[in-house]
This record gives structure tokens, sequence and C-alpha cells, in this order.
């Protein structure tokens, strides 16, 4: 592996992406309810950068909740609070609570959509790591990975989508083709030479 340069320093991952931080306020009502919003790490972006995909896929889920999901559990509420005694009623108990966890979740999402910022990864340029990227490194092994750099609503570790403000995330933003950037874990610091930086579609 080439060691043409090697970032030894943390990266403020907000001034990287372009992103406006600010704390978290811990009496706020409705926290995220996903792991991967509770990458934030005791921020919370003025504006939720996503790709267009991860957009539509919010979307589609608070469409679902409300014209499917939503009506079926008030269904099924009115059916059981018809049946008598709702405190040994086990189906209006659990249907409450559902209903109560719906509400809750499109809460969550509607908050997420509403501070959402579309990035189109194809329409960024430049020879640096920015949000959007697809990233191709090579580690310490010799062993090609491929990341792409994307939301925090929208991270899956099995197609290398990663979070902006994940520690992999952070560590490879503003990095250039041929730097060596070092990743920080819990088991230790890994190094990985960025080998090519695209800005394509991501699906």
């Amino acid at each position: 592996m080439s060691k043409a340069f090697i970032k030894h320093d943390d990266l403020d991952a907000g001034a990287s992406a372009g992103v406006d931080v600010e704390p978290v306020d811990d009496q706020d009502a409705d926290q995220p309810e996903s792991a991967a919003a509770g990458q934030l790490n005791g921020f919370r972006s003025t504006k939720n950068y996503i790709t267009q995909k991860g957009f539509d896929i919010l979307k589609e889920e608070v469409h679902d909740l409300l014209t499917n999901e939503r009506p079926r559990v008030v269904e099924v509420v009115a059916w059981a609070a018809s049946n008598g005694d709702r405190s040994e009623n086990a189906d209006y108990q659990y249907g409450k609570k559902r209903l109560r966890e719906i509400d809750r979740r499109i809460r969550f999402l509607q908050k997420r959509i509403d501070r959402a910022e579309v990035v189109v990864p194809e329409n960024q340029s430049g020879d640096r790591v920015l949000f959007g990227a697809t990233v191709t490194v090579l580690d310490q092994s010799d062993v090609i990975r491929v990341y792409k750099i994307v939301g925090i609503d929208e991270t899956d570790a099995k197609l290398g989508k990663v979070s902006w403000i994940s520690p992999i995330g952070k560590s490879l933003l503003q990095s250039r083709v041929g730097e060596v950037v070092v990743l920080r874990t819990p088991k230790g610091e890994e190094e990985l030479e960025v080998k090519n930086i695209e800005f394509k579609p991501i699906e």
C-alpha cells in the first residue's frame, strides 16, 4: 500500500460534508428510532442530507403507514373495542400500543423528510470525497472495498452504503485518490488507501 499521504487528525464531519450541525436538544420529544439515525453521536443536522433513492424510500414508508398499516390497525382496534371489557381485551390493548408505535414512527419520518436536502451524486464533482461519492479503497490486507457515502437514513452495510457521519464516512470525506486515511475502530486503527472516487447514481 502506498503511503503518499496519511491523515491522522479526525475530520470535522459536518464541515467536510458541507453540513451545518447543532447540539441535540435532550428535550426533543421524538428521538430517532433507528440505529442509523443514532449515528448522529450527539449532533443533529439542521438538514438531512440524503440521496434521491433514500428520500423516496422515506416517503414510501410514510405513505404505506398512513394508507395501509394504520387503517388496518384502526379497524382491529374498533372491532376489539366492540367486544366488551377493554381492560381484559388483548387485541384492543395490543392494537392501541401498535397505533402509538405507528404514529411515533410517522412523526419521526416526517421530521426527516421535512429536513431532507436531496443530493444528486452525479451532480457532484471535484477530486475529493463528498457526500454521494462512491469510493474504492485498498485495505491493509490488499483487499479492495467499495463504499458509498449516503445519509444516515439509508445505510446498508451489505451494499457498502455508509453514513457520512459514520467512522468510515468521516475518515473518507475530503480525501483524494492516492491518500491513505486512518479509520479508527474499537479494535484499533486501520489504514485505507483511496484508489478511485466516482460520482454516479447510487442504487
